[in-house]
């Protein structure tokens, strides 16, 4: 098809065809581009470009909230079957749902340093070299998470300071 033709499509139902679509999914502005791209790969211009671009449209929009659902649903299954975080019948400490929530809150990449260091044993060294920080830096994430964890749970929290 023309490209000077796709770009006057464009121009003309780019706009309306992702309002169109954000009513069916949660990704609009892909399902119109992958619609432009298939207008695009065609040998001939459609009889009514502008109710084909619509139904295609409409189509990838279906599509992706099938799909989108689908994932939901699985994440929801995967994250019901996980195994909790922690033991749960911990003899003198926080509540396992307690604690797992709260390691949960910190940012990312404090989180990865308890985890790592704590439950994988690596030293701080071990852990930048896996995270792409200094060791330093890495015990800071360290101490900040935990200091973090110390006044959202009080003295339950862990203690370990090793390197």
């Amino acid at each position: 098809m023309d490209p000077d033709a796709i770009g006057r499509l464009l121009d003309r139902h780019e706009a309306p065809l992702t309002l169109f679509a954000r009513q069916l999914c949660d990704a609009p502005e892909d399902v119109v581009q992958e619609a432009f791209l298939r207008l695009a790969d065609l040998d001939r211009e459609p009889d009514d470009p502008g109710a084909w671009l619509y139904r295609v449209a409409r189509n990838l929009a279906l599509d992706a909230s099938r799909a989108a659902g689908r994932r939901r649903r699985h994440e929801a299954r995967a994250a019901a079957a996980s195994p909790g975080w922690f033991d749960p019948a911990p003899i003198d400490g926080p509540e396992p749902a307690e604690a797992e929530a709260a390691l949960r809150s910190l940012p990312v990449e404090e989180r990865e340093v308890i985890v790592a260091h704590l439950w994988g044993g690596l030293t701080f060294e071990r852990v930048g070299r896996a995270i792409g920080v200094s060791s330093s830096t890495a015990h800071r994430l360290y101490a900040r998470g935990l200091q973090t964890l110390r006044e959202r749970m009080g003295a339950s929290c862990p203690t370990r300071e090793t390197s």
